[in-house]
């Protein structure tokens, strides 16, 4: 049986018109094809992959969409909610589509933590309250994000092509060649413990 690998990816907006042309794709289609290429061919089906958010532009339509596209994907899944997912209690019906993501997702969080290589990591959509990168938007969603306490964080939210960022690591398909990241990638960005 193959090793299980671990995968962090987020923003995907399958579905979002907007994103895609910003990504230098003139339609939906096209770009939710080339995410899934990308993915299929790093992920396999006793992957983990943490979602970072962000997977739809918003509305049940199309978070209904991207769901379907994320159902024939291959690995188990586990989102971190992002502003766009409305299973985030930012959205004051955040439970009405909580059972159509728990059928593809194995869990629904607002963050998570981890250990790779030895280094305590937070795990959430956005990056942190201090946050200094330019494409973040400041203030922005201020109650949500975590407050910089030193431990590293994986994020996405901000679509910025840099990685690395004092203590944070953007894990957006923005930042990595429109595909999921693999936990060795992240762990090489990360410090040696000790």
């Amino acid at each position: 049986m193959p090793r299980r690998q671990s995968w962090f990816t987020a923003d995907p907006h399958i579905g979002h018109l907007k994103v895609a042309e910003l990504r230098g794709f003139t339609d939906v289609e096209d770009h939710d094809a080339e995410l899934a290429r990308r993915w299929d061919a790093a992920v396999t089906d006793v992957d983990l992959v943490w979602v970072l958010g962000d997977l739809s532009a918003g509305g049940k339509g199309a978070q209904l969409r991207a769901l379907r596209w994320l159902a024939e994907r291959p690995g188990t899944k586990r989102l971190i909610a992002g502003n766009h997912d409305g299973v985030h209690p930012m959205h004051r019906d955040a439970t009405a589509l909580l059972p159509d993501y728990l059928k593809v997702f194995e869990s629904v969080g607002l963050a998570a933590r981890r250990r790779i290589g030895g280094v305590e990591v937070l795990l959430s959509h956005f990056p942190y309250q201090d946050s200094t990168d330019p494409a973040d938007t400041h203030n922005r969603y201020e109650q949500w994000r975590l407050p910089n306490l030193g431990v590293w964080l994986l994020h996405g939210h901000t679509h910025s092509g840099q990685r690395v960022r004092g203590h944070a690591i953007h894990v957006g398909v923005d930042a990595w060649e429109l595909g999921p990241v693999p936990l060795s990638a992240v762990a090489e960005l990360l410090p040696t413990p000790g």
